[in-house]
């Protein structure tokens, strides 16, 4: 009797959710992708814990049964007070799935490869076409003074034949969230890609104003550390490569050094609200093998001061160093950054690349004593030796730096990847979301990542199309979503739904903060480690009520 009894309620809420004319609507969580072949959802009512003073997602789901295109739009009438930002979720193609990686450890199975919810579009009104579900991604900013309690808004989906309302209930917490402390977070935005996408001259004026839109972007996000390309370090020769540091040789062997794009541009990020900056490597990339390549213009164009492939240690480049290190420490020092700056050795060396990096750590003792060094490397040995003072192991090594007890931040990129944590086109959602708790539980001091604007192929000054490629050309190494988590608008950047999820982890992180949560808390003790770890947005949603009515 009860089973039929609860058969006919979930019926009766199927058909609530219906509308006679064929349209489904119906509210879901930021953490569910909806493809178009998903089934219409039930749901005409939401409930969200929040803390005062955060920012929450959700989206609002419809499935048209009609056989004719027709308009549709999204409102929120009466929460003036959440400055309700509506959006609508695009589609963008994947073509393979991540390799790598088990069935049980993807999203999308059945409706992938095909088209996948990516872009957030500045849209309230799309058109619903037939047979198909599609959404719209409402953002709302919570004010730190809202009254603790439930609080209930309508949320209005309006076609050309109907109309329906849905009610989202919040369930405002005491706490009221602080800024994030303690826990800088990098991505390593591309200028080069800015100039590439938008065909815009390197520094011009255009330049400057999609480059600012980033970096509020970023800002927005939860990135609190501005990546600087002081120098440009692809090994790729490019006619216009993104160095921000002009150097000039008036005579062979002597170099002058000018800082006005690199000052400009701290100074923009600062305006902003960045108070710490990130250096490009000094050595090339996987082994300290060469020295890093600068250019000079001459003649108009961008040249190499010394050949490509030239010996990280040579007597060209280390006088290079001699001259460039003290002009560095004096603009560092006048413009108020020197103590707020992190610097880069080389990135990823390997296991045995660490004589190289010991060589090389060795010149920067000698002719900058003033230089604290970070870089990605996982091998132990960088660590317990010291040989660079932040390390920072990709997830899967993080745990013999957390067994050693030797501090650092972590990183993941192309990999690793099936059960670990990570976040492409096919990464689960509430898998994205867990990242804040694993930081915060494992004791990471910060985090890295390549891919914020990567939108040219890989190592190439072409373009890419990141609407139409998510891996920069170079699947299945570079998996669909790890070059770029925004996408080119026409004014700045269009998020991704894996970014607005990140920028939600990294609020979790916050949030424990505020609350005052033990990293070693028995709630969070199912965390074992970046791959053993709750993945489904129930756990999530059961945490967070947790610490939020402690």
């Amino acid at each position: 009797m009860q089973s039929k009894i609860l058969l006919c309620a979930l019926l009766l809420l199927s058909l609530a959710a219906k509308s006679n004319d064929g349209m489904t609507v119906w509210l879901e969580t930021s953490l569910k992708r909806i493809f178009p072949q998903s089934p219409a959802g039930t749901a005409r009512e939401l409930e969200l814990t929040v803390a005062r003073g955060s920012r929450v997602s959700f989206q609002v789901g419809f499935h048209s049964d009609l056989k004719d295109q027709v308009h549709i739009e999204c409102s929120m009438a009466n929460a003036g007070e959440l400055k309700p930002r509506i959006r609508y979720v695009g589609l963008v193609p994947m073509h393979h799935f991540t390799t790598d990686v088990r069935k049980e450890e993807m999203d999308g199975i059945g409706y992938l490869p095909g088209l996948v919810p990516e872009p957030l579009y500045p849209l309230t009104k799309v058109e619903a076409n037939p047979y198909a579900s599609r959404s719209f991604w409402v953002t709302l900013q919570i004010p730190e003074g809202m009254t603790p309690g439930m609080h209930t808004y309508d949320v209005k989906l309006k076609w050309n034949k109907g109309e329906q309302t849905l009610r989202l209930k919040l369930d405002v917490s005491k706490l009221v969230l602080q800024p994030r402390r303690d826990f800088p977070v990098t991505h390593w935005w591309r200028g080069e890609a800015t100039s590439i996408y938008y065909k815009v001259k390197m520094f011009d004026e255009q330049w400057w104003k999609h480059t600012e839109a980033q970096m509020k972007n970023l800002w927005e996000h939860g990135t609190d550390v501005a990546f600087i390309q002081h120098l440009f370090e692809f090994k790729v020769l490019f006619k216009e490569p993104c160095q921000m540091l002009i150097v000039n040789e008036p005579s062979p062997g002597k170099y002058t050094f000018d800082w006005s794009v690199i000052k400009r541009f701290t100074d923009m990020c600062r305006k902003i609200g960045f108070k710490r900056f990130e250096w490009a490597h000094l050595w090339m990339y996987w082994g300290v093998e060469t020295a890093m390549r600068v250019y000079t213009v001459k003649d108009g164009k961008y040249v190499l001061l010394w050949d490509p492939n030239l010996g990280a240690f040579s007597e060209k480049y280390i006088s290079f160093l001699k001259q460039f290190l003290p002009a560095w420490h004096d603009f560092l020092q006048k413009e108020n950054l020197l103590d707020h700056s992190y610097f880069h050795l080389s990135d990823e060396p390997w296991s045995e690349h660490v004589a190289n990096y010991k060589k090389a750590r060795q010149v920067l003792h000698d002719l900058a004593p003033w230089m604290k060094v970070m870089d990605a490397l996982s091998d132990i040995r960088y660590g317990k030796e010291h040989l660079t003072d932040i390390p920072v192991p990709i997830i899967s090594s993080a745990g013999e730096y957390l067994k050693e007890k030797i501090p650092h931040w972590v990183y993941f990129c192309t990999g690793p990847r099936d059960k670990y944590l990570n976040r492409f086109f096919d990464t689960p959602l509430p898998k994205i979301r867990m990242a804040g708790w694993l930081f915060y539980h494992l004791k990471a001091q910060g985090f890295l990542h390549w891919g914020y604007n990567y939108w040219h192929k890989l190592d190439s000054e072409e373009a890419s199309d990141p609407y139409t490629n998510g891996s920069a050309h170079a699947y299945p190494g570079i998996p669909d979503g790890d070059p770029f988590v925004v996408y080119p608008g026409p004014d700045g950047p269009y998020d991704s739904i894996r970014w607005e999820v990140f920028a939600e982890s990294l609020q979790d992180y916050a949030i424990l903060q505020s609350a005052g949560i033990d990293p070693d808390d028995p709630l969070l003790a199912s965390l074992r480690s970046y791959e053993d770890f709750p993945k489904t947005a129930t756990w999530i949603d059961q945490a967070l009520k947790q610490v939020l009515k402690r």
